[in-house]
Order: structure tokens, then C-alpha cells, then sequence
């Protein structure tokens, strides 16, 4: 058994070609995914990429693994306490642990244990390389590691290898002399002049104003970026520079396939394709990030292709990225861990029979505290801590009708949101009451601070508002502070600034 695993960073599936994107940025994943089982529905338990990766890679949902943000204590998993042993227990396994149990010889080629001290996601790795720049490597520097090692081993039987590329990360920054693929061709329709007036005119990190986070991109160095999108010729620019980032990643991705193909593997090959979160790209005033735990940031592909099993099968079932290492121990003849999370669907690995839950909770920690529940055709979104952003306690979309979340329905449909809620505060209870620590992550977040990103940032970004000509809006936030002091510390003297502004 040989097994593949294409772990592509930042990837919004609705940007894939076999997603039905209009452009052309994805051939050779668009050949995986009629070859194999593509998911529509396929959402990280956690979100963005630490919390994510943590879910995964153990198996576990963040409210359980203790992880749910990048910085503070819920950046580090939970210890698992008085009952660990001279190794941490089977109860405990992580991902790589099972897939060595099932005699697989496991390789990760990633710089993102570095990049976020995150030294628990080496468990189970038989080998590891670190390509050492943080997640600022292109394809042309990941992939000719993932080349030696195949070209020295791929002919081996029993193996995985975990392929981690960044390209669609901000900021782009594929070669210049690659071009821009996508000149002249048109861009996503859902955009519009009004939508990117209205939100240049608001606020929050990464908003049209502020794509840099609190400010203007650098785009001597980044290039392939505009300062900001205040109009339609700067998100053309934007969202080119988002997909010839997918399309480079791509090209590479078709030269890691060509290489098994030359070493005779392969066809024999299990291919698996998908990402740590998606990309808000203008979705609730966020451009180019993954700072919510909305339909756009949550959602991420999944491609898997099973040599010997059915080809070309669309699940529309709901699942969570943690479903997939149970899914795999199944499909590998092995029990998984009774302290997963996940819900195998080898079922429709095997006979192309959809099978998913009723319905999800995803959860965003690091630039704001929120949970959504995401059933039928609606996705629900709790605000805990906005993060210095315009978002409303409850938020309430159709997808089907409005996937790019611009219509929030919460105070036209009340009984849907009570819907939501309701499905929000059985889980919480059903996890709350399976977890060995006494807190809830999320309420460790909001007392420490709210969320990391935004921590600590009240004063500085009022002071970019006001010199961007949005006093009023800096005004609000202070505003807010005062009214919930607890959740807005900032660096020492702040409240003296406060009181003199």
C-alpha cells in the first residue's frame, strides 16, 4: 500500500477546476478527482491552520484536543494527565500512529511543525524534512524534496508521504517570470463594485482597506498584490494572484505524479487532495484570510483516489477533515482509536454509497471566537469575540441560494436561527461532557484575551481607522472596549492612551 497525501494550504475548493471553477488553475487535480471520489461538503472541525492540523492529525475535535487558536494556552494540546505512561496511551493515538500500526512507513515534508512549535504534529513520522521557511516555501522549493524521496523510494511498497504546499497562501508569491495565466479572463460574478465600495468603507483585519491585516500590503515586495481593493481592477489583480498561485502549486503537483508514474506506482497509488481551511476572498469583509468559522474559511476539497475502487463519484454528505483518518484505518483493515472523533465513510470509498452526519460545528478561535452549525442548506454563525470586526452575535445564510454569504437572514427567519442554536447547544453539552478537562478552549480564549490575532491590536488599528478617515468607526471599538473591558487587554500604558484619546 502506497499512499499520497497532497496537503495544500489555504485551498478553497471552489476554486478547482472539478469544483466547477470557471478558470483553468487545477488540471491535475481536476484528473484525480474523475479517477476518484470527490467531497462537496467536506468541512476542518477547526479552523485556521494550527487548530486544524491538530484536529486531523489526532483525530480529535479542538473543544477535546484543547487546541483551538494559534497563540495562548490553546495553542498547545491538552497533557493527557495522570494516566499517561511511559508513552502516551493507544487512547491517545495520533493519524500516523495507525497508519504505522497498518505497516506504513510515514514521511512528512512540511516546515509546519516549525512554524507553529507545534512539535506534537512529528508523533507517528517515521521521517520528517523541514523545508525551513515557515510556510513561505513555493512549489519549486517543496517539491523537489518530495521528487528525491520518491525517485530513492517510491518504488518501495508501504509507505506515506505527506506533501504540504503553501502557494495559495498570502502573500503571492509565485515567480514573476511564471506570468499571470488568468490575464484578461473574467473574474468570479458574485463580486461586485457596491459589495467592494461598502466594504472598503468598513473595517476589520484584512477588510478591502486593510488586506495587509491592519494596513496597506507591501507591494514592493509583494508584488503580485495590490495595496488594497477599493475597486474591481484591484480584486482582478487580487484574485489572479490567488489562482496562478493554485495553478503553480498544480504544475508541481503534476510533476510529483509524473514521478510515481515513472517509477511504475502510480496507478497503485491512493492520491489524497485537500487543505487545512479555505480563503475568505471578500466573504464577510475578509479578503485573502481565514478569520471566521464561516461556509468559506470551514469548507476545504477533498479528492481521494482508491486505485481499485469506483471513479468519478460525487458525496455531498457532510463530513469533518477528522472523518478521514478513521475512513483510512478502515479501508486499511485496522480499529481506530475509541477516542477519535471521526465517523469513517469507507462505505463510499468502496461502493460510492454517500454517508455523513445530520449536521456540523466548526470553530474559528484565532481572529475570532465563533461556532457554526452547518446543516441542509444554512449555516448558523455564533460571534463570542468579533475580533475588531463588524460581525453581529448571530449571523444566519442560505447557502444554497447565497454561498458567497452575502444575505444574513437572522432576523427574517427566527425560527431557523433557533434551529441552529439549538443543534449549537446539544453539541456543546454531547462534547463538553466527553472531554477530560474542565474548560471549554474556547472560553479559555476569550479569558486570556479573545482571540490572538486581534489581541492586544484595539489601540493601534483605532489609530489606523482615524488616519484612514474612519474615525467613527474607531470610535465604536473603543466604545465597545469600555463596555467589556475583560475581553480587550492591550500592551501596558494602553489605558492611559484610552482615557486621552
Amino acid at each position: 500500500m502506497r499512499i499520497l497525501y497532497l496537503d495544500c494550504d489555504t485551498l478553497r475548493p471552489d476554486h478547482l477546476g472539478c469544483y466547477g471553477y470557471h478558470r483553468n488553475t487545477s488540471p491535475h487535480i481536476d484528473r484525480l478527482a474523475q479517477e476518484g471520489i470527490r467531497c462537496t461538503n467536506y468541512y476542518a472541525s477547526d479552523a485556521p491552520c494550527l487548530p486544524s492540523r491538530a484536529a486531523l492529525f489526532t483525530g480529535r475535535f479542538g473543544i477535546h484536543t484543547g487546541v483551538v487558536s494559534h497563540g495562548g494556552t490553546a495553542a498547545d494540546p491538552c497533557l493527557e494527565g495522570p494516566t499517561r505512561g511511559f508513552r502516551q496511551s493507544r487512547a491517545q493515538a495520533s493519524w500516523m500512529d495507525m497508519m504505522r500500526q497498518a505497516g506504513l512507513h510515514t514521511v512528512s515534508i512540511s516546515p509546519f511543525a516549525e512554524r507553529h512549535s507545534a512539535w506534537w504534529f512529528y508523533r507517528g513520522f517515521n521521517e520528517a524534512h523541514n523545508t525551513g521557511k515557515g510556510g513561505l516555501e513555493r512549489a519549486d522549493e517543496i517539491a523537489p524534496v518530495a521528487l528525491e524521496w520518491i525517485h530513492s523510494h517510491g518504488a518501495e511498497d508501504n509507505w506515506f508521504l505527506q506533501v504540504n504546499m503553501w502557494d495559495p497562501h498570502t502573500p503571492f508569491r509565485t515567480p514573476p517570470d511564471y506570468g499571470n495565466p488568468f490575464e484578461g479572463e473574467p473574474i468570479p460574478d458574485w463580486i461586485t463594485e457596491a459589495k467592494i465600495k461598502q466594504d472598503y468603507a468598513s473595517y476589520g483585519p484584512h477588510s478591502a482597506q486593510d488586506p495587509a491585516g491592519f494596513g496597506p500590503n507591501d507591494t514592493e515586495r509583494w508584488p503580485r498584490l495590490p495595496a488594497e481593493i477599493a475597486s474591481l481592477e484591484d480584486y482582478r489583480q487580487w484574485i489572479d494572484g490567488y489562482d496562478t498561485g493554485i495553478r503553480y502549486m498544480d504544475d508541481h503537483i503534476g510533476a510529483i505524479l509524473d514521478a510515481l508514474e515513472e517509477q511504475g506506482v502510480l496507478d497503485e497509488t491512493v492520491v489524497i487532495v485537500s487543505s487545512d481551511h479555505g480563503e475568505n476572498q471578500g466573504e464577510l469583509n475578509v479578503y485573502g484570510d481565514h478569520q471566521t468559522a464561516d461556509h468559506i474559511t470551514s469548507r476545504v476539497p477533498l479528492i481521494v483516489r482508491w486505485p481499485g475502487h469506483q471513479g468519478d463519484v460525487v458525496d455531498n454528505a457532510l463530513h469533518y477533515n477528522v472523518d478521514l483518518p478513521p475512513t483510512l484505518t478502515e479501508m486499511l483493515g485496522i480499529d481506530a482509536p475509541p477516542a477519535w472523533d471521526g465517523r469513517s465513510f469507507a462505505a463510499t470509498l468502496r461502493e460510492g454509497v454517500a454517508s455523513g452526519r445530520d449536521y456540523l460545528v466548526v470553530s474559528q478561535c484565532a481572529w475570532s471566537c465563533q461556532r457554526a452549525v452547518r446543516w441542509d442548506d444554512w449555516i448558523l454563525i455564533r460571534t463570542y469575540h468579533p475580533g475588531l470586526k463588524d460581525f453581529p452575535p448571530v449571523m444566519l445564510f442560505n447557502l444554497a441560494e447565497d454561498p458567497h454569504e452575502l444575505h444574513d437572514l437572522a432576523s427574517e427567519r427566527p425560527e431557523i436561527v433557533n434551529a441552529g442554536l439549538a443543534r449549537l447547544e446539544a453539541w456543546q453539552a454531547e462534547m463538553l461532557a466527553s472531554s477530560t478537562e474542565a474548560a471549554d478552549p474556547l472560553w479559555t480564549v476569550m479569558r486570556e484575551g479573545g482571540p490572538y490575532h486581534a489581541r492586544g491590536m484595539l489601540l493601534t488599528y483605532a489609530e489606523r481607522l482615524r488616519a484612514s478617515g474612519r474615525g467613527h468607526h474607531a470610535d465604536r471599538l473603543l466604545a465597545e472596549r469600555m463596555l467589556n473591558e475583560w475581553a480587550y487587554p492591550d500592551r501596558p500604558g494602553d489605558w492611559d492612551a484610552l482615557a486621552n484619546s
